[in-house]
């Protein structure tokens, strides 16, 4: 009998190769499908209980004009839902990302597919807090979001009560903050203990793990569901999380935990962790949606092989 990972990664490979929008359609199925545990990992929202897949989808490189710049992320949103994913993560922040995602879901006609998060704006004051989160709905093009977040912790004290108004109006069902470097964790644990969030989001990753050191411990204590930011290292990060990597195939180890990629392996080290609810990387292209979408299937390292995993990193040349 015939590999069944030896299949799948058949399987991925062909999918990735594909060029057209149909030939990727014909594969969607066969790789949700393809082994026993191929069921979508989930994670649940502690205050509710309500289940989230653990892969989904950064998108502050939305923010863009042309016809020809949104086609490959109509086919992400378009394909994502059926891949198993559903977190979308953006922000005021990410120039016209928010007016992006809203077109495009309208079109398609998939917003209910999806668990829709945003940020109010980062930078400057909010003299109309109600004003600013009535923006965020209207460029999404949605009655409600499923995640409204504080952005880098920005007028936080000030915003909170606008944000519990907002979720007993039902204009959101959860709240959250964000942060996205470790030079403000002093202030999120004091800003989580004052305010009482349904989520935080935080860096993490493989090469930036200093949030396991206290910000996901608290999450854990006080019952916060947690979204990982910049899972690959970031923007400016992931080139050369990557390059350390590039000419070296994967270990051993990568076959237990179904990883067929780096890109899979870095996303299951960071879900693996018991805190975290979701990792959102950011994906602009359909390859990389398949590639990122398979990360949130099969085999995660247990606690045994995460300490492998650490070790096999830092002992890199950097």
């Amino acid at each position: 009998m015939r590999d069944p990972s030896l299949r799948r990664r058949g399987l991925l490979k062909a999918a990735l190769a594909g060029t057209t929008a149909l030939a990727a359609g014909r594969m969607l199925p066969a790789l949700a499908h393809e082994h026993a545990s191929s069921a979508p990992i989930t994670r649940a929202i502690p205050t509710t209980g309500e289940p989230l897949p653990v892969i989904g989808l950064g998108t502050n490189a939305y923010g863009v004009q042309t016809a020809e710049d949104m086609a490959p992320l109509r086919e992400v949103l378009r394909d994502m839902s059926r891949l198993g994913g559903t977190v979308i993560d953006t922000a005021h922040a990410y120039g016209r990302s928010e007016e992006v995602i809203g077109e495009l879901l309208e079109s398609l006609g998939n917003r209910d597919d999806y668990f829709l998060a945003t940020k109010t704006p980062i930078r400057g004051e909010l003299p109309d807090v109600d004003a600013a989160i009535r923006s965020c709905l209207e460029r999404l093009r949605v009655s409600q979001l499923d995640l409204l977040q504080v952005h880098n912790l920005h007028e936080i004290d000030r915003q909170y009560p606008y944000f519990l108004a907002a979720r007993d109006a039902g204009l959101t069902r959860y709240i959250g903050a964000s942060v996205s470097s470790p030079g403000q964790y002093d202030d999120f644990i004091s800003a989580t203990r004052r305010n009482r969030f349904d989520f935080i989001q935080v860096n993490y990753s493989i090469d930036d793990r200093g949030a396991a050191e206290r910000i996901l411990p608290m999450a854990e204590d006080h019952g916060i569901a947690v979204l990982i930011n910049m899972p690959f290292g970031g923007r400016r990060g992931a080139a050369g999380v990557f390059a350390r990597v590039a000419d070296r195939p994967l270990p051993n180890w990568a076959a237990e935990i179904d990883a067929e990629s780096w890109a899979q392996v870095f996303l299951k080290y960071v879900v693996s962790h018991p805190a975290v609810t979701a990792a959102i990387p950011g994906t602009t292209r359909l390859r990389h949606l398949l590639d990122n979408q398979a990360a949130g299937r099969g085999r995660l390292p247990d606690e045994a092989l995460r300490r492998d995993i650490e070790r096999y990193w830092d002992a890199l040349p950097s």
